[in-house]
């Protein structure tokens, strides 16, 4: 063992190693063009056969080695590769693009290899998940995926409801190019704060296309071939998608995703696809973030025990529910046979006056109002997004104190009530502008005042995007990202309302967005409506927990 392995092993208390381990760096895969990609192997010495786990990266193979050398030690051959562009494989990023014939070409590759016996595995997070789903209906007939803070379909993750997604796309360009010119130099501006600092500086360069440079200090290649090309072309979607490739056939797979990642509704959409096709997919989602370290730790673990199961017969290790959750405020894992657990009751709140959530709607009420400036955006505060600090539950009171941010809160709860799922807005609103977005975020409220974010959600508004009712006002369903919360009692259950989460999503300017150009930078002037016409109101799944 390694010290890196020795050190992981007791760390989260991961079964022995069985294997001494034997690396061979630097092997060739060719794909179709005659791109040479790295490929590192590390073999479990002793008498085999022995399974194959694949992981193709392109964050470095040094950040996946201990894994990859983890996973010999038990019992794999384990296959670790630098994807197109990165760490020293040929050509450039797409990013996402080719991953598809680059992985078709490995597997060509591993069957191959004398040592390739027919069984295989992949494994990996994020991108390294996005490369599984890219192949997933090409794989050997004994195989298995696991697939980590993954989806198969990323336009509503880099470009949701319409906006940018800028939070990410400026934390993945000084990412990918920080691991490209100098990981260490850029460790330590993760380490310091300096990242996001950069991230938050450049999110309001104008025009967008130059933010490259304001946060890497160089133009970025395929920020600008994506932004003032690829993302226009449908073709160009069509290509990195891969949900078609979900059917009766594909391999089984073991989710594992966390409340505040912000890919974790494409994935669980993945999960209901393999559910329609008749699979019983393993789902475990904990109260993590994208970068968090104990998901990569739980992902370790989850792969071991789904390989073991699926390619060694050996299911000692796998739970027997297959949903694994765990509920914050309650502060525990609940397992169930489904996502989301079947039978939920509803209850709703309606907006009221006085910034209330009542049990019933208003007869007559005047709209809430405020004003929403671009040039100074509404913040985002924690939350589902890609960041190296920041992400996740966070109390939100400075936030709520914003002119440009309404609240509504219950009256402190008096038994406690716990949902798991999608919370839905019917939120009734106009708006000066066609133009417009509406951000709204469920927190919980302590007795002491502290107001955590719970979920989310984000519409963005053009015309002809929304039907007007005859008064004018526009009807919006708003559905939070998944989660699953217990509120005590004592608590209070509050509604956000703004325009903006900035840089999560790209800051509205109350014109057609052009990301080469400098916008007129409208403001906005907003209306909730809540009386008896327009019955705004929250309503949660709820669940009576055993």
């Amino acid at each position: 063992m390694s010290l890196s392995t020795r050190f992981f092993a007791w760390r989260h208390k991961l079964e022995p190693a069985t294997h001494k381990v034997r690396k061979s760096a630097d092997n060739i895969v060719t794909s179709f063009d005659g791109v040479r990609l790295l490929t590192d192997i590390y073999f479990p010495e002793g008498s085999g056969p022995f399974p194959t786990i694949l992981i193709r990266t392109a964050y470095k193979r040094a950040g996946f080695a201990t894994y990859a050398r983890l996973y010999a030690e038990r019992g794999f051959i384990t296959v670790l590769q630098a994807c197109r562009g990165t760490d020293g494989s040929d050509g450039e990023i797409g990013p996402l693009l080719l991953e598809r014939e680059d992985g078709l070409a490995t597997l060509d590759w591993l069957k191959h290899q004398d040592w390739f016996e027919g069984r295989l595995g992949l494994t990996g997070p994020s991108y390294l998940g996005y490369v599984q789903w890219a192949i997933c209906d090409e794989l050997p007939e004994i195989s298995a995926i696991s697939t980590q803070i993954a989806t198969t379909e990323y336009k509503n993750v880099l470009f949701p409801q319409g906006a940018t997604n800028l939070q990410f796309w400026l934390s993945w360009m000084q990412l990918s190019e920080g691991l490209r010119l100098s990981p260490l130099k850029f460790m330590f501006s993760v380490m310091t704060g300096k990242a996001e600092r950069a991230t938050k500086s450049a999110s309001l360069n104008l025009p967008v296309i130059d933010a490259d440079i304001a946060v890497t200090g160089h133009k970025v290649e395929f920020w600008r071939r994506w932004m003032l090309d690829e993302v226009k072309h449908e073709e160009h979607w069509q290509a990195i998608s891969h949900t078609r490739r979900l059917g009766a056939d594909t391999p089984p797979d073991f989710f594992v995703s966390g409340w505040y990642d912000y890919i974790l509704n494409e994935l669980l959409d993945d999960y209901q696809i393999l559910r329609a096709n008749g699979h019983t997919p393993y789902l475990t989602i904990g109260p993590w973030f994208h970068v968090d370290p104990k998901l990569i730790a739980e992902s370790v673990r989850s792969t071991l025990a789904w390989m073991r199961a699926n390619l060694l017969d050996d299911s000692s290790e796998l739970r027997k529910k297959p949903v694994r959750l765990f509920i914050s405020g309650l502060d525990q894992w609940r397992e169930y046979e489904m996502f989301p657990p079947p039978e939920p009751g509803e209850l709703t709140h309606f907006l009221a006056p006085g910034n209330a959530l009542a049990a019933a709607p208003a007869k007559t009420a005047l709209p809430a109002r405020y004003r929403y400036d671009p040039n100074n955006p509404t913040p985002n505060v924690g939350g589902a997004i890609f960041a190296f600090n920041g992400a996740g539950a966070r109390d939100n009171a400075r936030l709520e104190a914003r002119s440009d941010v309404l609240t509504f809160t219950t009256a402190p709860i008096e038994a406690s009530l716990t949902f798991i799922g999608r919370p839905k807005l019917t939120l009734f609103v106009s708006s000066s502008l066609e133009y417009t977005d509406f951000f709204a975020r469920l927190c919980d409220v302590t007795p002491n005042g502290s107001s955590t974010n719970i979920c989310d959600g984000f519409v963005r508004l053009t015309p002809g995007s929304v039907n007007r009712l005859e008064d004018g006002t526009c009807k919006l369903d708003i559905l939070l990202h998944n989660s699953a919360h217990k509120f005590r009692a004592g608590h209070h259950l509050r509604l956000q309302v703004s325009s903006g989460a900035h840089p999560r999503f790209s800051r509205n300017p109350g014109t057609p967005e052009e990301i080469d150009k400098k916008p007129e930078m409208l403001c906005a002037d907003q209306s909730i409506f809540f009386d008896s016409q327009h019955p705004s109101a929250l309503s949660l799944p709820v669940y009576v927990l055993q």
